[in-house]
C-alpha cells in the first residue's frame, strides 16, 4: 500500500520467518529474490541474528506462486526458533492481513484517524521449524471469485458471510 504505519508491519505480512537478522554481518549474507512471471521467490541466505552471530547462520525461503500457493523453506535452521529472543524484534513465522480505514478525527474535524482491521492470521508452530522442513499453504475459494455480494452469499461455497459495519457490505 502507500502508508507504511508501524501496526501495518505488523499485521500485514509474509514471514517465513521473522527476527532480528543482521544480513550485513557477513558477506557472504544475502536476501535474494527471483520472479519468473508464476512464482516470486526471496532467499534469506547464510543470515544471522543481530548480536547472536555465534548461533551459526540462517538460510530460508518464500516462495508466491500466481496461482496463490505460498511455500516456506527451510534449508538451514542452526538453533530452535524457540530459543531467539524475542526483546529486540518479534520471532513469528506466519501470514498475517490487514487493513486500514481513515476516519474523521472527532476533536479535529480536519484530521483523520487510522484504524486498522487485522481480519486474518495463520501463526506457524516454531517449534516444527527444522534444517530441511517446508510448509505449503493452499488457497482457499473467496468471495473475490463472485461477481457480487448477493451471488457470493447464495453461492455453494461455505464462507460464512457475515455483515460489516465498518465497510457496509458483506465480508
Amino acid at each position: 500500500g502507500d502508508v507504511i504505519h508501524r501496526m501495518l508491519t505488523a499485521t500485514q505480512y509474509v514471514a517465513p520467518l521473522m527476527a532480528n537478522f543482521n544480513p550485513s554481518y557477513s558477506r557472504n549474507s544475502t536476501v535474494q529474490y527471483l520472479d519468473n512471471g508464476t512464482v516470486f521467490v526471496v532467499q534469506w541466505d547464510k543470515v544471522y541474528l543481530q548480536g547472536k552471530e555465534d548461533m551459526g547462520s540462517f538460510t530460508f525461503q518464500a516462495a508466491l506462486h500466481s496461482t496463490g500457493r505460498i511455500v516456506f523453506g527451510y534449508k538451514e535452521i542452526p538453533v530452535p526458533v524457540l530459543q531467539i529472543s524475542a526483546t529486540q524484534h518479534p520471532v513469528k513465522a506466519g501470514l498475517s492481513d490487514a487493513f486500514m480505514i481513515l476516519n474523521p478525527s472527532p476533536d479535529v474535524p480536519e484530521s483523520r484517524r487510522r484504524t486498522i482491521y487485522e481480519y486474518h492470521r495463520v501463526e506457524l508452530d516454531t517449534s516444527k521449524i527444522t534444517n530441511m522442513s517446508a510448509v505449503e499453504f493452499t488457497p482457499l475459494p473467496t468471495c473475490l471469485q463472485h461477481q457480487s455480494c448477493e451471488v457470493c452469499v447464495s453461492s455453494e461455497l461455505t464462507f460464512n458471510c457475515s455483515w460489516c459495519h465498518v465497510l457496509q457490505r458483506y465480508r
